[in-house]
């Protein structure tokens, strides 16, 4: 697997998937291998995918200081994927929370690199956009009717401020799939050891982001891709996120935060249809 070093020494590795032009890609979790991203619906037949292991996940390194596994930090890191890739601009592309706020960081800080942003079922506190309980609450909701959902919210109520990010995310796991279906509890199944959880609650360290000054410096062509309203990330918040791009563009696709997965030839479509 290729490797290069980023700006303070550490090693970290991508792989290419694919063929065409390069799309950089930054997974979500926070800190999980970019192995879950998969093939992205199919559209490594269209673009070489160049994914890319965070610091200290997959085949990357792990940092001689954990504090640069703040998400701020890791705009350095896909500046040096830039670099190492010889490539005068990116298009790039994020999902999900961790994923679509480092590269809405990175196209803030680097507009000059940025061909084109897109954020995939993105939640957005680099632009100042956060989500209240009872959103959560009402987004859950949307699940009542699934068979698995009495079991499983309860366990989720049943969470506190003391209950590890990784059994959360466990519990969660059935709310980010428009299906829990065998092949979603497969893809749910491999986040426990792609993750890498002491590092995952550093990634929203305080003073992580400066929402105003992200705002004004976002200039990239920005398409945003939500989910329907089993997309996990409520849909409300994904509206106000293109709100504060001035060039975004936001596009719905009945699928959950895993749309890629859940309706990969809808997603394929869609991408596509962005110019990618």
């Amino acid at each position: 697997m290729p490797t290069f070093t980023t700006y303070d020494g550490t090693e970290l590795a991508c792989r290419a998937r694919g063929e065409g032009d390069p799309l950089v890609c930054l997974a979500g979790g926070p800190m999980r291998d970019a192995v879950c991203l998969g093939d992205l619906g199919g559209l490594a037949a269209h673009r070489t995918l160049v994914l890319l292991d965070a610091r200290g996940t997959g085949a990357s390194a792990e940092p001689a200081d954990p504090g640069t596994y703040r998400r701020d930090r890791q705009v350095g890191d896909v500046e040096a994927l830039r670099a190492h890739l010889g490539l005068d601009r990116i298009d790039l592309l994020g999902h999900s929370a961790a994923g679509g706020n480092l590269a809405t960081l990175y196209a803030a800080a680097h507009p000059e690199r940025i061909r084109s942003l897109v954020l995939v079922t993105s939640a957005a506190r680099a632009l100042g956009v956060t989500t209240a309980d009872e959103e959560w609450d009402a987004a859950a909701e949307v699940f009542a009717d699934r068979p698995w959902y009495p079991e499983a919210r309860a366990a989720l109520d049943a969470t506190g401020p003391g209950t590890p990010l990784s059994r959360v995310c466990e519990i969660a796991a059935p709310f980010a799939y428009g299906r829990w279906d065998e092949a979603a509890r497969e893809h749910a199944a491999t986040a426990h050891r792609q993750t890498r959880w002491e590092a995952a609650g550093a990634y929203h360290g305080e003073g992580a982001y400066d929402p105003a000054a992200t705002r004004r410096a976002l200039t990239a062509p920005t398409p945003v891709l939500a989910g329907g309203p089993t997309s996990h990330v409520p849909q409300k918040r994904l509206s106000w996120l293109a709100d504060r791009i001035p060039a975004a563009r936001l596009v719905t696709v009945d699928a959950g935060h895993l749309v890629h997965a859940d309706r990969p030839t809808e997603f394929l479509s869609l991408i596509r249809a962005f110019g990618l």
